[in-house]
């Protein structure tokens, strides 16, 4: 049974900075490909980040203000978040894309940017 815990969300003021994280059990981060996403109120989910085997690919709105990095050997992603906007709230979830296309979700985290 494969589960994403999401943690590190919260209320900071625009141009601030949260640490996102997401551990997984039951899989393995090499081999597949882990992404953060995204869903603000009334809108779809969107995919923001996703890294697989090193490489990275950004969203172009958060592009130079957020990094995703991973530790494998805890099968842990980070999701760092810098100069922070109050359009980057809304919920985040971590996803593990296995390589035969499954997809894991996470539960969320929450994280509200305030002007």
């Amino acid at each position: 049974q494969v589960q994403l815990v999401e943690s590190g969300g919260g209320l900071v003021q625009a141009g601030g900075s949260l640490r996102l994280s997401c551990v997984a059990s039951g899989a393995v981060f090499a081999g597949n490909t882990m992404g953060w996403h995204r869903q603000a109120p009334g809108k779809e989910r969107e995919m923001i980040v996703s890294i697989s085997n090193g490489n990275t690919n950004y969203e172009d709105s958060v592009k130079g203000r957020f990094t995703v990095s991973a530790e494998p050997a805890k099968n842990t992603v980070f999701l760092q978040m810098d100069s922070l906007r109050p359009e980057d709230s809304g919920v985040y979830y971590c996803r593990l894309r296995t390589r035969s296309g499954r997809d894991y979700w996470g539960q969320g985290t929450q994280v509200t940017i305030s002007a």
